[in-house]
């Protein structure tokens, strides 16, 4: 590759990322007043799909659908994309006639894409068109055309996709974006289809899925003695002791808090018994709260633990603030 600059300036690098950016903005900034009827159409071509949006294009385009279609998918439109040239080699059976296909290309005149236009309208599959070119092959064989045009490209020489593309992935979380909105589609179901990221893991995550029962948990009566109370505390590791009747019903806790301050006041320890010291109020979220309510009590009550009870008082666990941060709730 020969190049007539030979030497590196970086006020001219400067100049030229701004100048891409400014042409980039300008696009997009054009983009939105130009949606019409048109976009409604499509909008509601795909809301009533009851199959999947196939999303095809080639080159740049191509990799702008793979983006598109993955947006799609994660919001609430079930989607996939599928190469141009590979459905003319088999690919197009993955394509029925209940799916919608929307394609992409700037010039809207790829030969790929082309060549099965016409296949794909035999077999009745409603087509939106995303292209640059209102009188184009690609527009003329579509059911719904999106104007994806720009005035011209940020690359100097105007050649390289760059604006227009731009322009693409846009109008795609465009089309997500309405088509989210006319689902009804809430943050829970984001958190379905992203149940590995922090997102899904707060909405996802009850405090039944974390917490911890049964032997784990430092359990003492009320006539316990404090000696034994605190060898329960340290033999369970979780700065707290949880008084009990009989049947499991919470009667309060004693914490390390509770210890120091009883210190501080000097008081004899070994003529006392866990109801003498205990704090009869404990914090308590119930098994089918979100984890995140749960983080959020401790962190308003400034404690580290929360006890599980059901609607009566009866124990079921307790989660430490330890356990919400091992599942990167917090």
């Amino acid at each position: 590759m020969s190049s007539s600059r030979t030497s590196f300036d970086p006020q001219r690098a400067l100049l030229m990322a701004r100048e891409a950016l400014s042409i980039e903005a300008r696009a997009l900034s054009e983009l939105g007043p130009r949606l019409d009827q048109h976009f409604a159409n499509a909008v509601a071509a795909v809301l009533h799909c009851t199959g999947r949006v196939v999303v095809m294009g080639m080159g740049k385009s191509g990799h702008v659908g793979r983006k598109i279609a993955a947006t799609l998918a994660s919001t609430g439109t079930p989607a996939m994309f599928v190469h141009p040239a590979e459905a003319s080699h088999g690919d197009l059976g993955m394509v029925t006639t209940k799916d919608v296909v929307l394609a992409l290309s700037n010039s809207g005149e790829s030969d790929e894409l082309n060549a099965i236009l016409p296949v794909l309208k035999r077999l009745g599959v409603c087509i939106v068109a995303m292209t640059g070119k209102a009188d184009s092959s690609l527009a003329q064989h579509a059911n719904h055309v999106l104007d994806s045009r720009v005035a011209q490209e940020a690359c100097p020489l105007n050649l390289a996709p760059t604006a227009s593309t731009t322009a693409q992935m846009a109008l795609g979380d465009a089309l997500a974006v309405a088509l989210l909105d006319a689902r009804g589609f809430k943050p829970e179901d984001f958190a379905r289809s992203h149940p590995g990221g922090s997102l899904g893991r707060k909405l996802l995550t009850h405090v039944r899925d974390l917490m911890r029962s049964g032997e784990a948990l430092p359990c003492v009566s009320a006539d316990c003695s404090f000696t034994d109370m605190m060898r329960a505390m340290s033999a369970k590791g979780m700065g707290l002791a949880i008084v009990v009747d009989a049947q499991q019903q919470v009667l309060g806790v004693f914490t390390d808090g509770d210890l120091r301050r009883l210190i501080e006041r000097g008081q004899d320890l070994r003529q006392l018994c866990a109801g003498d010291v205990m704090s009869s109020q404990p914090k308590r979220v119930r098994p089918d709260a979100l984890a995140v309510d749960a983080a959020d009590l401790m962190e308003d009550a400034r404690i580290t633990v929360v006890l599980v009870c059901e609607d009566d008082g009866t124990l079921l666990g307790a989660i430490h603030i330890n356990d919400l941060m091992a599942a990167k709730v917090i």
